[in-house]
């Protein structure tokens, strides 16, 4: 399993930070974890093929986390290009469809796939939910930053990928995350300026360090996080390996 990553920023633009988005590569084929703007292009700079795409994991419905939802599908009607066969599989919340029709309803048929090649699998809110398939399994859990808000738990391959969304502390995640391999676990926030509904830190590591994980990749940085030291306060609770993304970092689990 590997895991890169298209966009470690936020909603605030900047070139060395792309808003939210991370590729997973598996035996059981190309997972995208939220698509927010500019995923697309950094797709094409990793040399991702839009046709292998299999799964897209949206955690919650905020523009910087799913905004390039509608170029891609948009994409899939260019059929010199788009020529997958089988259905793409997006995994969201419940209320999902409510939300694709929504989006319909100002771009029409221009953002419908053709026939059979997308399927919509929405999962419980607040609460553990499962999906299993032959060479990954999907395991979704609430976290604390939207009503719709998700975090997954991804096996393949013999190892553990979690990756929270946007979260404030919440010992959900911990209990989702238990024993992963990696964690994926935004810090929106610098330790002394604290927003309700993100992480510091001390928060994404204290949720690393209860659940006992190997290793802990912070980010979705905001500006603030650039003039600060991240390290030193998540090291203080967490005993294991921190990292800080950057875009196009590349993670081997």
């Amino acid at each position: 399993m590997e895991l890169i990553v298209l966009g470690s920023g936020t909603g605030w633009p900047r070139p060395e930070r792309n808003a939210s988005g991370y590729l997973v590569q598996t035996t059981g084929g190309l997972i995208l974890l939220d698509f927010g703007p500019g995923t697309l292009r950094r797709l094409t700079e990793v040399g991702a093929d839009l046709n292998r795409i299999d799964f897209i994991f949206l955690s919650h419905w905020h523009p910087d986390h799913v905004a390039d939802l509608v170029p891609y599908l948009f994409a899939t009607r260019y059929r010199l290009g788009f020529t997958r066969t089988r259905p793409v599989r997006i995994i969201s919340a419940s209320g999902f469809r409510a939300f694709y029709e929504a989006l319909k309803s100002a771009f029409g048929q221009w953002i419908e796939p053709p026939e059979g090649l997308l399927e919509i699998l929405e999962r419980p809110r607040g609460q553990r939910s499962r999906l299993v398939f032959p060479e990954v399994v999907f395991e979704t859990g609430p976290v604390r930053h939207n009503p719709e808000s998700l975090a997954v738990r991804l096996e393949s391959e013999g190892k553990v990928l979690v990756y929270t969304g946007d979260t404030e502390y919440a010992p959900e995640v911990a209990d989702l995350a238990r024993g992963a391999d990696l964690l994926v676990a935004e810090c929106a926030c610098p330790e002394d300026r604290p927003v309700s509904g993100h992480s510091t830190p001390s928060q994404a590591a204290r949720m690393a360090e209860e659940a006992g994980v190997r290793k802990l990749l912070l980010t979705h940085f905001y500006p603030p996080c650039e003039e600060t030291d991240l390290l030193t306060p998540a090291r203080k609770f967490f005993s294991g390996e921190v990292l800080l993304a950057q875009d196009l970092m590349r993670i081997t689990i």
